[in-house]
């Protein structure tokens, strides 16, 4: 691992769910060692009891053995090292801080103010080891936000104007199927931590980096002016096309469906003639782009109804052909089993950490190619506590009878 960017680079890892182990999953397949820390009162990360599970007898909605490991831990624990702490217990902040004399960065992902109340926020972790760097992904931020001040990626969708981009006008909300706001934090977070860090090797002080998934998703949001379009009759939702860029949007084809991109004057040209109406292009309705975005409506009726009966293959030739932006749109099972992104480990098979591949199952990869480094997921979820022995003793330097005692406990 030591050609990875963050090799030699020392993570603790204090989250749990999505947000918080996605952030530290990246900064693990970029080469970073990760260590998970998690509760054993609980049964550790809450995704360890996310069904489905994976075991001897492959695929499974409830767990039949012992070593069943949760589908979601499968993906998001990999090339993570686990240890078990109890951070409410008086003893453990001892034990926290020997890991923290040892590493560049720390994450969490708790509600905002809980890692100041348990006594192992910034300024406590900084007092220990001035070079750390702490990052805490939160729903609304270190100061807090309305209500309980916790949030779920779909609160977070809801606040952030995100439901009411997609569907069509006077449809309900639409949740986004993938949990956007749970995965874009994250995102920030590993760009802010990275930040961070070469901060701190400039200047020998670490810093905290606070990144809400409100915030993150909101953002993302005001990269288009949704607004403005209103306030210019261009409609905020527009279902399966969108007429401020026509042609543009998905279709119907007799056996699926296929986006199709085609905003500028040549890959309008380009669908007439894949269409077989060069004549089109010289209709006054549709010559030029403001001809055609206000002409959006008819336009579209057009491709439809010549897209309506035609095999989907047939389609995506001849728009091909002639050079117009298109694909046909897959179903998740089909896209992340695409050649292509399994042959740049932008995917990649999930592997039970006994039991191997028990199952056509594929999770994310790492999704960046260095010219001169590698970056790889490629070392099985760990079990519960499974390097505490590693950890505490080997790095730490406690000893079989004193972890044994903090087993009993309950500190660990």
């Amino acid at each position: 691992m030591a050609d990875r960017p963050l090799a030699g680079r020392t993570v603790i890892d204090l989250t749990t769910a999505l947000s918080g182990p996605y952030a530290t999953l990246l900064l693990a397949g970029l080469g970073a060692r990760v260590i998970k820390v998690e509760n054993p009162l609980t049964g550790g990360d809450t995704s360890r009891n996310n069904a489905p599970y994976l075991g001897a007898d492959g695929l499974t909605l409830g767990r039949h053995g012992d070593d069943d490991m949760s589908v979601s831990m499968l993906l998001r624990g990999r090339n993570k090292q686990s240890v078990t702490l109890n951070l409410k217990h008086p003893k453990a902040r001892d034990i926290l801080a020997g890991l923290v004399r040892q590493a560049d960065i720390m994450i969490d992902n708790y509600s905002a103010g809980v890692m100041t109340r348990l006594g192992i926020g910034h300024d406590w972790a900084s007092a220990i080891n001035p070079r750390i760097v702490c990052t805490s992904i939160s729903g609304f931020g270190a100061q807090g936000g309305p209500g309980s001040g916790k949030a779920m990626d779909t609160i977070i969708q809801a606040l952030s104007g995100v439901m009411m981009t997609a569907g069509a006008p006077g449809e309900p909300p639409v949740r986004f199927g993938l949990p956007v706001g749970d995965l874009v934090a994250p995102l920030y977070a590993v760009i802010g931590t990275l930040a961070a860090v070469l901060r701190a090797d400039a200047t020998g002080q670490g810093q905290h980096v606070d990144v809400s998934m409100l915030g993150a998703l909101t953002s993302l949001v005001a990269c288009e002016p949704f607004d403005a379009y209103e306030k210019l009759g261009l409609p905020m939702r527009t279902g399966t096309t969108v007429p401020r860029l026509a042609p543009f949007g998905t279709f119907p084809a007799a056996d699926g469906w296929f986006a199709l991109c085609g905003p500028t004057d040549a890959f309008a040209r380009g669908l007439f003639a894949a269409m077989g109406r060069d004549d089109l292009a010289a209709d006054p309705r549709f010559a030029s782009r403001d001809a055609r975005v206000a002409n959006a409506g008819e336009l579209h009726e057009l491709v439809a109804a010549w897209a309506a009966d035609r095999p989907l293959a047939a389609i995506l030739d001849a728009l091909t052909l002639h050079g117009v932006p298109a694909a046909e749109v897959r179903e998740p099972g089909d896209a992340v089993r695409d050649p292509l992104v399994l042959e740049r480990e932008e995917v990649v098979p999930l592997e039970h950490p006994r039991h191997g591949r028990q199952g056509d199952l594929y999770g994310t990869g790492v999704p960046i190619r260095f010219s001169a480094s590698e970056a790889a997921l490629d070392r099985p979820a760990p079990a519960l506590g499974e390097h505490n022995a590693e950890i505490y003793g080997g790095l730490l330097g406690y000893s079989d009878d004193e972890l044994k005692a903090l087993a009993e406990e309950g500190v660990i």
